[in-house]
């Protein structure tokens, strides 16, 4: 259990995944239409909870359970929220092909918490070249803008969340979390960020739901159902089957998605400067997540992928 070597079946479920993560931006862009950033952020998490729940009641999987975790789960699920609030608002600012690749250098900053906060994890030498990779594209990307405007406030929230995200993951690494069922562990994240978020939506004044046309409830769904439910538990039950090092080296094609999806449905210029910035960071994200020579034989359940 969780030491198959990958098949064809489960190569394409990933690259599936990977589509399905590289078009969420899109989505957020459309819903963005008729519903503000945090509102929108919220209302996701509240209707993946709900599924998740419903989830969890017909697998057996207890929703509530005094195990020790809860100020853990807390402190996850505020970072969560942190991630999609800031997500959600620099998509406002930034395209969606800028917003995917600083978002996606979430690995690297993974690779260097667990460094310093998870006892036997250490930066091995190809991961630092990936670190390197990585943050040459960024600097790359920051001084071309491919005509988009002035973007720097939305690329900068793009990249800040991208630290929440992988000081979520880092958490959950360092902390009782790892030992919960997969379920549970994504069940704090989404059901505290579907509190926090409306009530910040409200704190701030935000507009809210303005207008409901069929692109912005399709949207919605799409993120609901597709990014924060299936492809979640779709996830879980590869990392649970096969080798998570090879699952997780295939996080690069999502940046790479997300970017061609922007050029395709959004009409983004996409530079050869912004290409270069691009293939280092996708470079970098698989030689940080290149698996070891030795064989893995456990399943990291706290290896969340990015919604």
């Amino acid at each position: 259990m969780g030491n198959k070597v990958l098949d064809r079946f489960a190569v394409i479920l990933l690259l599936g995944l990977c589509v399905i993560w590289g078009l969420q931006q899109v989505a957020i862009k459309f819903a963005l239409e008729g519903i503000s950033p945090m509102m929108q952020a919220g209302l996701r998490s509240i209707g993946a909870t709900i599924l998740l729940c419903l989830w969890m009641r017909w697998r057996g999987v207890k929703i509530f359970e005094r195990d020790g975790t809860a100020w853990w789960g807390l402190l996850a699920s505020l970072l969560f929220s942190g991630e999609f609030l800031l997500l959600y608002w620099a998509l406002e600012y930034t395209t969606t092909s800028r917003g995917v690749v600083f978002l996606y250098t979430s690995p690297f900053i993974v690779a260097l918490g667990v460094h310093f906060f998870v006892p036997g994890e250490r930066l091995r030498l190809l991961q630092v070249i990936g670190l390197c990779c990585a943050f040459g594209g960024i600097v790359v990307a920051f001084g071309d803008n491919g005509g988009a405007g002035d973007t720097l406030v939305g690329d900068m929230m793009a990249l800040l969340a991208a630290v929440f995200w992988g000081a979520t993951t880092v958490v959950i690494k360092a902390s009782p979390q790892r030992m919960l069922p997969a379920e549970r562990v994504l069940l704090y994240q989404l059901a505290g960020s579907a509190v926090a978020l409306p009530l910040l939506s409200l704190a701030f004044g935000e507009a809210g739901v303005t207008s409901l046309t069929m692109p912005v409830i399709a949207s919605m769904l799409f993120q609901i159902v597709m990014v924060a439910f299936v492809s979640y538990l779709a996830w879980f039950w590869l990392i649970h089957r096969y080798q998570a090092s090879k699952i997780s080296s295939f996080g690069f094609f999502s940046p790479l998605f997300g970017v061609f999806f922007g050029f395709l449905i959004m009409d983004e210029a996409i530079t050869p400067i912004f290409i270069v910035a691009l293939v280092l960071v996708a470079a970098g994200i698989y030689l940080v997540n290149k698996p070891q020579a030795v064989k893995q034989t456990l399943v990291d359940k706290s290896s969340l992928p990015e919604s």
